[in-house]
């Protein structure tokens, strides 16, 4: 099913931003010790949080990979979006941590110069980091994934707080060592910003929320299908990668089954041309008589 194929492209995705993680965030605290850079140091505890956010990643596109069983008959999908729930709890606790030391340095300032590798370390991991978002934003977008997308905004969100902790380094280096500081507050909130809008996201799927622009896309696109009187109700909700789509329509109630079965073939064939990742169920229902126009064009395929 290219539905479990596309969860194990998913795992490269996941294994990348650990790899891209682990060798960062090691690299970020080394040198931010070294250099004297509170911010660099603030980033790197950053990461080595990332790579337990994307270790969750990882293990919630494994379980989505089990097969349907008694007591999920839907399969295990939405192992992923729990993933990325789980990912931003991480992301909150660690800026929570980064926004406490930054406040500990700011009422007890400590006086250093931090060196200007530091401020090339921070620059080199922004470009990382950007390289394994736009890759992973692009394989999340390929294959529908919520998982694999919080943690492209995880890396996005990386970039950005190494750009700036390469300009807080540098005004401490220049003599405003007191920006290096407020730079690492900043970072602990940017941290926190992200994980809020990961966790929304993935709350708005858990709680069945869905696109609503998508549903009058499906609802417009349907109508215009021959022999559809009437679109009674399109329902649809995220299952983990999966979209599950649950489709009302009115038909001549003279058609016979197999005349209904190809209405409803055509059906979700349309969904899934609108979104491939769609998994249509359609119930058909007969259009009331006193307002039925007997057309011909219902049995001509």
């Amino acid at each position: 099913m290219e539905q479990y194929t596309n969860l194990r492209a998913g795992e490269k995705g996941a294994y990348i931003s650990i790899i891209a993680y682990i060798f960062l965030s090691l690299l970020k605290l080394i040198v931010g010790y070294l250099g004297d850079s509170e911010a660099l140091k603030a980033d790197g505890l950053n990461n080595t949080t990332d790579i337990i956010a994307s270790i969750a990643v990882l293990i919630g596109l494994k379980i989505s990979q089990r097969p349907p069983d008694d007591d999920h008959r839907y399969g295990h999908f939405r192992a992923e979006t729990i993933a990325s729930l789980i990912a931003s709890f991480i992301m909150v606790y660690v800026g929570i941590e980064v926004l406490k030391t930054a406040v500990e340095n700011i009422v007890h300032p400590i006086h250093q110069e931090p060196s200007v590798l530091t401020i090339v370390i921070a620059i080199f991991s922004a470009i990382v980091m950007f390289a394994v978002y736009k890759y992973n934003f692009a394989l999340a977008k390929k294959i529908n994934s919520s998982a694999v997308k919080a943690a492209a905004y995880d890396n996005r969100s990386d970039a950005l707080v190494s750009i700036g902790t390469a300009i807080g380094i540098t005004a401490a280096i220049l003599g405003f060592a007191i920006i290096d500081t407020i730079t690492a507050f900043v970072i602990g909130l940017i941290i926190i910003k992200t994980a809020i809008e990961i966790f929304k996201e993935a709350v708005f799927s858990l709680t069945d929320g869905f696109d609503t622009e998508l549903i009058s896309s499906i609802e417009e696109r349907v109508t215009t299908i021959p022999r559809v009187r009437e679109v009674v109700e399109v329902r649809g909700r995220q299952h983990g990668s999966l979209i599950l789509v649950d489709i009302t329509v009115c038909v001549n109630p003279n058609l016979n089954v197999r005349d209904s079965h190809t209405i409803t073939e055509q059906i979700e064939k349309a969904v899934q041309q609108l979104n491939p990742h769609a998994m249509t169920l359609v119930h058909i229902e007969p259009y009331d008589p006193k307002e039925m126009i007997i057309c011909e064009d219902d049995y001509h395929f």
